[in-house]
């Protein structure tokens, strides 16, 4: 769809009614700018997808239009989609170092690296992109290098905030650009977009700082081995660990993939300082007294394949936990992830393990990254916006970030809760929202972009639930008469050496159904397959009261 060159349009192709996938779109004209592309992971009815990406069929339609992608900061919700994307449409992508060296192992892994334009940015960048202009501020949040974005467009300037919150006492001093916001306020903001993770919280968000204090009183109370379970991507948790380490003279191993990942990269780019001679293999834990040894492990949701859920099951090749061990779970756990997290923990204790874990506020080991309600009406305070748009966010969120904007004085008739796919259009400085463009999931398996969809979603639940029962026929070409079987293959449905009886009858009402179509000179394939498949779908269905995938092979020799 074309949008009119003088309007200014706002949309949001994911990131909003859901956390994760984020990726928005500003269009003035024929330019067009996305921000961020991220992914998601998918949840137990979406067997077998890897991750979740947001659908670009409005990008590729209009790919002659596209300028640039702008990345906010390093989270897998903000880049996780690149690799995918760019092998649909290959567009520049601007970052901070810290994010685009997140962003080449993974165009590294995908062999994109050498066929994507890398390029570098700050808070002192300025870009022009057609008829729009780019400024940057600094934002705070749980990993370094967070940028805010504005917009400058001939119809009004629009600022994206990213992902943030005010910390003012960061541990890697760098300060949020205050003053920056409240000038790009003074100027003018036509309209905010304006993340919206924590505006169910009352309050301000703790700073960064005081989990150090925490995470180095429990590293000297520790007797034995110390595992430590956080976000990779959280570069500062992963500074006061090594900072806590060093304080008390032990070694760190590192285990997880995206852990050992992160830790490279960041130490490479001069954002982790790890003294000499304190990294060690993860094989060479047991080498050293338990008492000198840190342990830096991914898995804080629980996730069944990470090192803690391996570690917690006495399953990892390398390390193990012993009796007083000390583990920390540096995280609170994702709305979904806490049934896995507590059978994680369970386990742990039963090892006779000394387990922090719960709600940071109460141990002290985790703060959040994102803004709670003092901060996010302290940013539409500085930035004083016409229009308000709130994003990243379940919906429940976005209405709280509303009634937040509303107490502090934007007008409610100008504040829009959107979902994927709306456009807010803004002409002569009015705003409407009064369309929609194709948008939605693109799910990702194995090497398949979007090639996995409701079909194939079905017969993989119909699979897990019930099995599947093969039935195999050879028949005489010549005259169409069975020449072997009915053979019968069950998997996951019933074991079929205490089934023979229902086997038996299967088989017979195979026989019965091809015999019958062939009484009435039936010779089309797909109506003899059809009608197999509705014969003992019945039989099944009223002997056990269920339905297994029935896959028909008729062979013609």
């Amino acid at each position: 769809m074309n949008v009119n060159g003088s309007t200014l349009s706002i949309v949001a192709l994911g990131g909003v009614n859901e956390i994760g996938k984020n990726m928005y779109v500003i269009q003035y004209a024929d330019d067009i700018i996305v921000i961020d592309c991220g992914s998601k992971f998918p949840d137990e009815s979406l067997l077998g997808i890897d991750v979740i990406i947001p659908d670009i069929t409005y990008l590729l339609d209009n790919q002659d239009k596209v300028r640039a992608l702008i990345v906010t900061h390093g989270h897998e919700d903000h880049i996780g989609g690149i690799p995918y994307i760019l092998k649909q449409l290959n567009m520049p992508i601007y970052a901070t170092r810290l994010t685009l060296g997140l962003i080449e192992g993974k165009l590294k892994e995908h062999g994109l690296l050498g066929k994507t334009q890398l390029n570098q940015i700050n808070s002192e960048s300025n870009l022009t992109m057609g008829n729009i202009s780019l400024t940057f501020f600094n934002t705070n949040h749980s990993i370094p290098d967070c940028l805010g974005i504005a917009f400058h467009t001939p119809e009004g300037t629009v600022v994206h905030t990213g992902d943030f919150k005010f910390d003012l006492t960061p541990v890697n001093e760098q300060y949020p650009d205050i003053h920056k916001m409240a000038d790009l306020g003074k100027n003018g903001v036509l309209a905010l977009m304006s993340e919206s993770t924590n505006a169910e919280r009352p309050g301000f968000t703790p700073s960064e700082r005081l989990v150090g204090e925490h995470i180095e009183e429990a590293f000297t109370k520790a007797t034995h081995k110390i595992f430590v379970s956080t976000f990779a991507s959280n570069v500062h948790r992963l500074q006061q660990v090594i900072d806590a380490a060093q304080k008390t003279n032990r070694k760190l191993a590192l285990l997880g993939r995206s852990m050992v990942n992160v830790v490279t990269i960041a130490s490479d780019l001069g954002y982790l300082r790890i003294p000499e001679g304190m990294l060690i293999e993860a094989m060479d834990v047991n080498r050293y007294p338990s008492h000198e040894i840190v342990v830096l492990c991914t898995g804080s949701q629980g996730e069944p394949m990470a090192a803690l859920s391996r570690l917690a099951s006495s399953n990892h090749r390398q390390v193990e936990i012993s009796r007083d061990d000390t583990v920390i779970l540096a995280a609170t756990p994702i709305p979904g992830n806490e049934r896995n997290v507590a059978r994680i923990v369970d386990n742990l204790y039963e090892m006779g393990a000394k387990v922090i874990y719960g709600s940071g506020t109460v141990t002290g080991m985790h703060v959040s990254g994102h803004a709670s309600q003092e901060e996010l009406k302290l940013m539409l305070t500085l930035m004083k916006p016409k229009y308000f748009i709130p994003i990243h966010g379940e919906f429940r969120m976005l209405h709280q970030h509303r009634l937040l904007a509303e107490a502090v004085g934007v007008d409610r008739n100008h504040i829009f809760i959107v979902k994927n796919g709306d456009v807010v259009d803004i002409r002569n400085r009015e705003a409407r929202q009064s369309r929609k463009i194709p948008t939605g999931n693109t799910l990702v398996d194995g090497l398949g972009i979007g090639d996995v969809g409701n079909v194939v979603l079905r017969d993989r639940r119909l699979l897990s639930e019930d099995g599947i029962l093969i039935v195999v026929i050879t028949l005489s070409r010549a005259e169409g008469k069975i020449l072997s079987g009915p053979d019968t293959i069950s998997r996951g449905f019933v074991y079929v050496r205490e089934s023979e009886g229902l086997m038996d009858e299967v088989n017979r009402i195979t026989v019965t159904a091809i015999n019958k179509l062939q009484e009435e000179n039936v010779n089309q394939w797909n109506i003899y397959k059809q009608t197999i498949k509705e014969s003992i779908g019945k039989y099944l269905y009223a002997q056990t009261k269920r339905r297994p995938m029935i896959l028909p092979i008729i062979i013609q020799i």
